[in-house]
């Protein structure tokens, strides 16, 4: 009997990765393939959609099938996230008609949240989507082409998403998962679960908008044109894909309600996953993968980022390759508490739940006795602090993950992460295979041509081990808690002025 395969890739910020696995999960080959962010100016962050993701996605395709060795008509079923939400506007021949837009980090359209909060009402707008109206959102991008590029603006056939172009590069088929949908505010109506024009019915035509389906479901095939430039065998079945950090939860066995991912990376990033809507002006919402299914989720501005900027500014010192393990090590010689520093982890503003750009950063407390290594934990606290913060706005809507599943770069990190379950007071669980959303992304193909069950994702990667929750500093930290909560309070009218 022939094996079988699933191919599942992931473009990322910096990176495309892929992964082609088996039946039992097993990686028989991996790939990846690097591109630059654009930023043509402040505020502004670009990909080129044919260079950096049709391009990468090929070229990662091909070196999965030539290093495995397998024949490509063996590869039942492919998938592919990427970054999002992202807005991109093709011509009728699927062409990119300029860069495309990236996510939150891009912030162009200020002036068009303005303009759509102000015309529209921000409280409209939330009951509608379930989510402020940020840079986070696809909405104001749209409005900004349309102000700022109309010759383009005049020439879109359709608006996508980078999983979106992806599809449609392979199967000729405009399509996006409803996870994905929701960030299109505010053409997305939570409750309807469909594109409307209700809010807003002049700027574009909902035909212009992907097919909207779960991300479970099979999109299209190979088509003749995709199988010549990415090596796949032309009829192999397509799944809808999804925004990367959804394929990362499930990765790692996010698949019911009171699950959690918690991933330490660059920042921090939560996803929880609920029965039902819970909606909050302090954290995001989005339907789940899987039909009547709910997901809430938050995250932190700067995290992984603070401790590279430590390390640059704080330990030109130490040489090596191992220059954070000595770091770490040098954090584990002061005590908990770090002797009351209050580390506040706002460098580039804060994401939830605070929501306030205009936030600052700080070590507050110092004096003549303290040292490097009491700084360096700080920071591991301060961002447990800010976890903690989240944490609290989702238990104040009755919501406490079952189940905490840590991924990343920082569960590496024994202060990091073991400080985190302290503060947090829950458990951490690890599991094996930590490659990331392309193996998530790897179990949906599997899943969508039906060979697999969501809950299949236990057999494909198991529990390694298990970070508990210690409660021997529960008053120090509860104190540190406190006193972190404090400083931002009184300081944050002083950090807007500063801006101002």
């Amino acid at each position: 009997m022939t094996e079988k395969y699933y191919l599942g890739i992931d473009i990322g910020t910096y990176e495309t990765k892929g992964v082609l696995v088996n039946i039992k999960g097993e990686v028989i080959a991996q790939s990846a393939k690097k591109h630059e962010m654009i930023v043509p100016q402040s505020g502004w962050a670009e990909h080129r959609p044919n260079e950096d993701w049709w391009g990468d996605f090929t070229f990662v395709s091909n070196e999965l099938i030539n290093k495995s060795g397998c024949n490509p008509k063996d590869i039942k079923a492919v998938s592919a996230s990427t970054i999002g939400p992202c807005m991109l506007p093709v011509d009728k021949d699927g062409e990119p008609l300029m860069n495309a837009v990236l996510y939150g980090v891009d912030t162009r359209a200020y002036k068009e949240i303005d303009y759509l909060n102000n015309n529209i009402g921000e409280e409209k707008i939330f009951k509608f989507n379930g989510n402020a109206l940020t840079s986070q959102q696809v909405g104001p991008k749209i409005l900004w082409l349309k102000n700022n590029r109309p010759e383009i603006f005049n020439k879109t056939f359709k608006i996508v998403n980078g999983t979106a172009f992806i599809n449609s590069k392979l199967t000729g088929n405009y399509t996006t998962d409803h996870f994905s949908a929701a960030f299109v505010s505010p053409f997305y109506d939570i409750n309807k679960q469909d594109w409307s024009n209700e809010l807003i019915n002049d700027l574009i035509d909902l035909e212009q908008l992907p097919k909207l389906v779960w991300t479970d479901e099979v999109i299209g095939e190979v088509s003749a044109k995709a199988s010549k430039e990415t090596g796949l065998a032309e009829g192999t079945i397509v799944s809808s894909g999804t925004i990367d950090a959804a394929a990362e939860a499930l990765s790692v066995g996010v698949t019911g309600s009171g699950d959690m991912m918690m991933m330490y990376g660059s920042t921090m990033f939560f996803i929880s996953i609920t029965d039902s809507i819970l909606s909050d002006s302090r954290l995001w919402y989005a339907p789940w993968l899987f039909k009547g299914e709910h997901s809430l989720m938050g995250g932190l501005a700067t995290s992984g980022t603070l401790t590279h900027w430590f390390k640059n500014n704080f330990a030109k010192d130490l040489q090596g390759d191992d220059i954070f393990i000595k770091l770490a090590k040098e954090a584990e010689q002061s005590p908990p508490g770090a002797k009351g520093i209050i580390f506040l982890p706002y460098f580039s503003g804060e994401r939830t739940p605070i929501h306030d750009t205009h936030a600052k950063g700080s070590f507050f407390g110092l004096d003549l006795t303290h040292n490097r290594s009491d700084m360096y934990r700080s920071i591991f606290e301060g961002i447990a602090y800010g976890t903690k913060h989240v944490f609290d706005t989702f238990k104040e809507l009755n919501y406490v993950p079952r189940k905490l599943y840590s991924v990343g770069g920082g569960t590496k990190n024994k202060i990091w992460s073991q400080t985190t379950s302290d503060i947090i007071g829950l458990n951490q669980i690890l599991r094996k295979t930590t490659l990331g959303a392309s193996y998530g992304d790897a179990f949906l193909a599997a899943h969508a041509c039906g060979d697999l069950k969501k809950d299949d994702i236990n057999n494909w990667n198991a529990v390694d081990y298990e970070i508990e929750a210690k409660t021997d500093n529960h008053d120090i930290y509860s104190k540190g808690y406190k006193n972190f909560r404090k400083l931002y309070e009184s300081t944050k009218n002083l950090m807007k002025e500063m801006d101002d």
